[in-house]
């Protein structure tokens, strides 16, 4: 069975060997287990029921919810010469009958449809014509309210399921806690009456670059104009200066800050679109096409971007705004780096975004406030620790760093901000009994009632009307934190709390102190934890850590491309040709440009230089489909280079 199936992934996709896990959720789902599989963004999910779909006698249904991710992945498909289609509201009606009349046909082995399409009569009344082999939910935290983008209608997929006992069915998702694939099996009722396969791959996106930046403060005086920048606006344009030419997204919390961010950009010279909810459609569509294509490089969006988005050359993330959860932080900075190739996503923070997100959730009932909230706390935890935020991050999936142990290092593990000025799994615990009084001291002055930033707010002898109107500005301990910046102060309250010194209630964070952390005030005692001070100033401090990366061990990230050296000038120049035959073949078929071949492709093909037909077998992605539909143009360039 292995090598029928290593034949089928070389055959259409051009792939010698399958990526970690793919074999196993591949196997479990032809045995006839109902499956349940968590891989990173870029991981290689789509595999996993497109391989299944070619061995099948019968239909794969695929439940999606995003048009521009069915007609994304039907393109990929139908470059790759395997019959797929969808059907959506997007559809003339000539064309949805005529897409049902194959399915009923039996032309067809993957059907993509949203929940809402998927429950119509009309739909259920063509699939019980026909045999459906697998029922597969991508993006299957949607089924959740403890995932980050829960959707009611995918709770009613049950009920579909259950219509046909002889279908497997196989859920993928890119981000989910234990608690969250619990929510998944016993809604979709899988394992009732069969097998059931988890595999849950690692979280850790080993070849992005995490980075947290606090984006309040002074900046360096940086002028757009005669206008001068605040330091977050200064650091989007430095962190863009600093990846010229490479693909990238923006994320705002707001349609004022998209609009904001996108203005600024192209007054800068940064060719720059928006996407969010309050443009009219059709410029919605045409600006995520002019991203997908590589018209344009940069997209300044809201949240409602980016999971139809398979564009495998995202260089880099910015949040210019704090996300709501550390799930959808962890899927938004996924679409950056899906070709394995290093990547940075640099996350802007002030604690005042908080306040932003709570606003959004304040109509809420009071249990999804409750969940809401917790997810925020999470993401503040991620945002404001002094440890390394990858080990952090990796925590909330349930899943332990290597590093985390203090045996790892930066040069081992290429993770972090954190690690890189020497926090992280490297950092050592120092004497921090001063600054330790003074917090518990303000959380006891204060009355034990009210949170870590108020009580930081006091320490730094803040004006805001709250603190005088409580008179708190007359305590002996307001303004005697001065000598750190808020965040610092944020992450020795973190770490108090991790210690045992003091707590943090769970329903409205308030901090009150502990009997250890009331007998160490009282008595002086020694307070020793591993406090890095912050104390950057931009985002220039990276740079060498990511051309450490990019150098690499001249191999890509995932087994079979190899990388192209700068001292290869024929080499180069290849790879820059093919792009722009590239670029004219998708838009002769309407199609972004990695549709017809990724960047990786085009390396593989810039190092190894195929002459003849008979050797682009060799060459990473490309199948027998690509290999007939797109080998003459290759080899031409090939050999108008090399002779």
């Amino acid at each position: 069975m292995k090598k029928t199936l290593e034949n089928v992934l070389k055959k259409y996709f051009g792939y010698k060997t399958f990526r970690p896990g793919q074999l196993e959720i591949i196997s479990a789902v032809l045995s006839g287990k109902d499956t349940l599989a968590v891989l990173p963004t870029g991981g290689g999910k789509s595999l996993c029921y497109q391989v299944p779909a070619l061995v099948f006698k019968g239909l794969t249904v695929v439940v999606s919810p995003l048009i521009a991710l069915m007609q994304d992945q039907v393109a990929q498909l139908d470059a790759l010469g395997i019959p797929s289609l969808f059907l959506n509201s997007s559809l003339e009606w000539e064309e949805y009958t005529a897409n049902m009349d194959r399915i009923r046909k039996g032309e067809i082995k993957l059907l993509y449809c949203a929940p809402e399409t998927l429950v119509t009569e009309r739909v259920q009344s063509l699939l019980q014509q026909v045999e459906v082999s697998c029922f597969t939910i991508d993006e299957a935290h949607c089924i959740s309210e403890w995932g980050h983008d829960f959707r009611p209608e995918y709770c009613q997929l049950y009920d579909i399921r259950v219509r046909y006992p002889a279908a497997v069915c196989l859920a993928l998702t890119a981000t989910a806690t234990e608690r969250v694939r619990h929510d998944i099996k016993t809604t979709l009722g899988m394992g009732r009456g069969r097998e059931y396969f988890e595999y849950v791959a690692s979280f850790n996106r080993p070849n992005i670059f995490i980075d947290v930046q606090p984006k309040s403060g002074s900046g360096s005086g940086r002028k757009l104009g005669k206008a001068k920048l605040n330091r977050a606006d200064e650091l989007v344009l430095d962190f863009i200066d600093d990846h010229k030419g490479e693909s990238g997204i923006v994320y705002c919390l707001s349609r004022r800050q998209v609009d904001e961010t996108t203005t600024l950009l192209n007054a800068a010279g940064v060719k720059a679109l928006p996407y969010h909810a309050g443009l009219a459609d059709d410029v919605r569509a045409r600006n995520q096409t002019a991203f997908v294509h590589d018209d344009v490089a940069v997209i300044v969006a809201t949240v409602a971007f980016g999971m139809g988005i398979n564009k495998p050359n995202v260089r880099w993330i910015i949040h210019y705004d704090l996300p709501k959860s550390v799930e959808q932080y962890y899927q938004e900075i996924g679409r950056a780096g899906r070709d394995g190739e290093p990547a940075h996503a640099l996350l802007l923070f002030s604690a005042g975004d908080a306040g932003k997100i709570r606003f959004f959730f304040r109509d809420k009932d009071s249990d999804e406030q409750a969940i809401a909230e917790k997810q925020l706390q999470s993401m503040l935890n991620l945002a404001q620790t002094r440890q390394c935020r990858r080990s952090i991050l990796l925590g909330h999936f349930g899943e332990v760093y290597p590093s985390s142990d203090g045996k790892g290092t930066v040069e081992a593990d290429c993770c972090c901000d954190i690690c890189l000025q020497g926090g992280g799994a490297n950092a050592v615990a120092v004497d921090v009994t001063i600054p330790a009084q003074k917090v518990m001291s303000a959380v006891v002055r204060t009355g034990e009632r009210y949170g870590a930033a108020y009580v930081v707010d006091v320490l730094l002898g803040s004006r805001m009307k709250r603190i005088i109107d409580n008179g708190h500005h007359k305590l002996s301990v307001y303004g005697i934190g001065t000598e750190y910046a808020k965040e610092d102060w944020m992450e020795i309250v973190r770490l108090l709390i991790e210690a045992g010194f003091l707590r943090k209630s769970e329903d409205y964070q308030v901090l009150s102190i502990t009997r250890d952390g009331m007998d160490t005030l009282k008595e002086r005692g020694l307070v020793m934890l591993p406090f890095v001070p912050s104390g950057r100033t931009g985002v220039g401090y990276a740079s060498e850590q990511e051309k450490r990366l990019k150098k690499g061990s001249g191999k890509s990230l995932f087994a079979g491309a190899e990388r192209l050296s700068a001292d290869d000038t024929v080499g180069q120049q290849i790879a820059v040709e093919l792009k722009k035959v590239r670029k004219r073949l998708a838009e002769d078929a309407g199609v972004p440009p990695y549709v017809i071949f990724g960047d990786k492709t085009v390396e593989d093909i810039a190092v190894k230089k195929p002459r003849q037909m008979t050797e682009l077998s060799g060459i990473y992605g490309i199948g027998d489909v690509k290999a007939e539909k797109f080998g003459s143009y290759i080899l031409r360039v090939v050999n108008d280079h090399v002779s």
